[in-house]
């Protein structure tokens, strides 16, 4: 065959090959494009986020991962936050369930831009209201992104990401922290530590609050947050409480297969503490009347973690089935 024709031969080829490629359709859990974000944060005390110091903070740089689901228009967000691992693969379960519904998600590392990894055994290295601070200026780059429904945004957290996800419902944080101009559209926060009351905790966005436990958590324990849910029901909020039996902390691992249960060398739990806000922002030991400490004698250690498949597929199934009320999917 003469050149000419073997190029112009290829070059069909090539085209009909790439043609192929663009129409072969993408699994539906995959997301049509993904944006890594840098999050302008704050690295505060729980003093300083209490009441207000922004100026004490300390300017650090966190990231998000915006992982923009297939389809067109501006779509609703899920904002996933970590706990005291860190970013791991059962955040990942959930992405692709919601990106499969077609949710866009962000998740945010509120960790490695401050040096962190984990913060289990020693939770006296993060504060633990950062993450709403993380949480509310990632709500600022969400509010301005083009293929973003503002009205569609849901905050979902896990451990001291769910403690995060719980108490940035509270209107007083709003206010303080909070200068996006938008209101998540509801909160999901799995097995949180509700160990800790604070001025004014019963008012809370007008928005739903969904809380999934575990009955047998012993790093969190799931009656400090049925005491809390009883008073935010009291207020007339709009809060439910879903409980499982046989689900350890982290029991949604079992998303990924995980069906056994160990002991989380070292970490520390407030399971037995009660922990008030007092004057001035200061955290308070309710036992003792004196600051709170993690190196105060109500902390213990050794906690169990562990997934279970059956309640996990139960609580992917009742969150996919709120969110599809929730943003009307078909």
């Amino acid at each position: 065959m003469p050149r000419p024709f073997r190029a112009a031969a290829a070059l069909i080829a090539l085209c009909m090959s790439t043609g192929l490629a663009g129409a072969q359709s993408l699994p539906k859990d995959a997301p049509a494009r993904t944006e890594i974000f840098p999050i302008p944060s704050l690295t505060l005390s729980d003093q300083q986020f209490l009441s207000g110091d922004a100026a004490a903070g300390k300017p650090v740089t966190v990231a998000g991962e915006f992982r923009v689901a297939q389809g067109s228009g501006k779509m609703p967000v899920v904002v996933l936050m970590h706990g005291s691992s860190g970013v791991g693969p059962t955040t990942d379960a959930w992405v692709h369930a919601f990106n499969a519904m077609g949710i866009s998600t962000f998740v945010i590392d509120g960790f490695t831009g401050r040096g962190l990894t984990v913060v289990g055994p020693n939770q006296a290295l993060l504060g633990r209201l950062n993450l709403i601070i993380d949480v509310y200026r990632s709500l600022e780059i969400l509010a301005k992104h083009p293929r973003v429904d503002p009205e569609r945004i849901v905050l979902m957290g896990f451990s001291r990401g769910g403690q995060a996800t719980l108490y940035a419902s509270l209107e007083r944080f709003h206010k303080l922290w909070n200068r996006s101009g938008l209101q998540f559209a509801a909160y999901i926060p799995f097995y949180p530590d509700c160990s800790t009351i604070y001025q004014a905790d019963t008012d809370v966005a007008a928005r739903p609050i969904r809380i999934f436990h575990g009955a047998p958590d012993d790093y969190n324990p799931v009656k400090s947050c049925k005491a809390f849910v009883e008073r935010l029901k009291i207020a007339g909020r709009d809060v439910v409480l879903t409980e499982y039996p046989d689900s350890a902390h982290g029991f949604d691992s079992g998303l990924l297969g995980v069906a056994s249960v160990a002991v989380s060398a070292n970490a520390q739990t407030v399971r037995n503490c009660h922990i008030k806000e007092g004057d001035g922002g200061v955290l308070m030991n309710g036992d003792t009347n004196a600051p709170f400490t993690y190196k105060d004698s109500c902390v213990e250690l050794n906690p169990h973690v562990g997934g279970n498949p059956t309640t996990a597929a139960e609580s992917r199934k009742a969150v996919v089935e709120f969110l599809q009320a929730l943003f009307k999917l078909g």
